[in-house]
């Protein structure tokens, strides 16, 4: 039991650090920084280890790219409320294409609901400049083309049967 916990934390640890890498890889969308590795590294979590691993990533990745200026206080409900809803998901039904879809739902709606008072109150940015649903937008094309990535591999990982298939 041990041995799979210490399996479990040091892949963890890995997905975090390709989160943390993979912020380099961001482009700006709408005043937004997108990250789609994040979002990535996210399903990858909810997959191989469970949505609370996920959160933990999601918010260790998160803290370490603001800690390094590579991202900004939105990677917080940008990322951790999607890897908790494709966690669940994947947990309950064990079907990836809908573990895509709940990451893609829980970032970009969720979590771009959330971002607009972690903006306004922690960001200083004014409530009468931007609409409480601004950052749905940006949100989603990010977690959108994280959820393609995150889909070419694990279905090439199902597909080499690394992973077994899922149930449906």
């Amino acid at each position: 039991m041990k041995n799979i916990r210490t399996r479990k934390l040091a892949l963890a640890g890995l997905l975090c650090a390709v989160g943390v890498v993979g912020s380099f890889f961001s482009f700006p969308v709408f005043g937004s920084k997108c990250a789609p590795v994040q979002h990535m590294v996210n399903i990858i979590c909810a997959v191989l280890l469970g949505p609370f691993y996920g959160v933990g990533v999601a918010f260790a990745t998160s803290l370490i790219r603001n800690l390094l200026g590579l991202g900004s206080l939105m990677a917080f409900p940008g990322s951790m409320f999607g890897a908790l809803l494709c966690g669940i998901v994947f947990h309950r039904t064990k079907n990836t294409w809908l573990t895509y879809i709940a990451e893609v739902f829980g970032t970009a709606v969720l979590g771009g609901l959330c971002a607009y008072p972690v903006a306004v109150l922690l960001m200083g940015v004014s409530a009468a400049d931007v609409a409480f649903y601004a950052y749905v937008i940006p949100f989603l094309i990010s977690t959108a083309a994280g959820a393609v990535l995150s889909a070419v591999i694990i279905e090439g990982l199902k597909k080499a049967k690394v992973l077994k298939p899922e149930n449906n």
